[in-house]
């Protein structure tokens, strides 16, 4: 696999045949940490974005100018595009939980219900 920037890696629509979320992970070339980074993102939106999602990986080493436009600190980060607001999660996105709460795809307290 290579992780080319700007490239976009996994690519999936929703009915009107635009993506609802729309993500961009930064990485620095192809460590370790990058590679589990999209690897568990692409898990995640199999089993929470099925048919919703767009991807964009875009490599820093390749074109580091391009941390410039979300502001990228630390790589990977995962930033959210679309839906607003732009949302940045840093890391492996191994923490499932997380990520979903990152995306705001599951509140971020669990409340108890009350009678």
């Amino acid at each position: 696999m290579t992780m080319g920037s700007t490239e976009v890696q996994h690519k999936a629509v929703g009915k009107e045949g635009t993506p609802t979320f729309e993500l961009r992970l930064y990485v620095a070339g192809q460590t370790p940490n990058s590679i589990k980074a999209l690897a568990n993102l692409k898990k995640i939106c199999e089993e929470h974005l099925k048919g919703q999602y767009r991807i964009e990986v875009i490599d820093l080493l390749e074109n580091p100018q391009l941390a410039k436009g979300d502001r990228i600190l630390a790589v990977p980060t995962l930033v959210r595009k679309l839906p607003p607001p732009v949302k940045k999660i840093i890391g492996d996105l191994s923490n499932t939980e997380r990520v979903l709460v990152g995306l705001d795809l599951r509140p971020r307290y669990k409340g108890r219900k009350h009678l």
